[in-house]
């Protein structure tokens, strides 16, 4: 089974379960029925954003500063406008 159709079935699964919980096809208690059911498909949109945006937040705190990789490329844009300037191509 493949990523994109594992993704679709538990998609389609938690639809599922959930228009059976908003149409009333099984028994809940009322309090829940009334309040909580309507409002979980927005509480599930919100809950996931913020978890997005806290793994934003720590990629980017624990983004590594690779100096190495600033120094090859800096000798590589060098190499890059000797071989430009040597075929008449003016870089500044």
């Amino acid at each position: 089974m493949t990523r994109a159709q594992q993704t679709l079935s538990i998609g389609l699964l938690l639809s599922s379960i959930y228009m059976v919980a908003f149409l009333g096809l099984a028994p809940l208690p009322e309090k829940l029925q009334t309040d909580v059911i309507p409002v979980l498909p927005f509480w599930a949109i919100v809950t996931f954003g913020a978890y997005l945006l806290a793994k934003l937040g720590y990629g980017v705190l624990t983004f590594n500063d690779v100096p190495q990789a600033h120094q090859e490329l800096v000798k590589q844009i060098e190499q890059a406008r000797v071989e430009l300037k040597k075929k008449g191509v003016e870089v500044d």
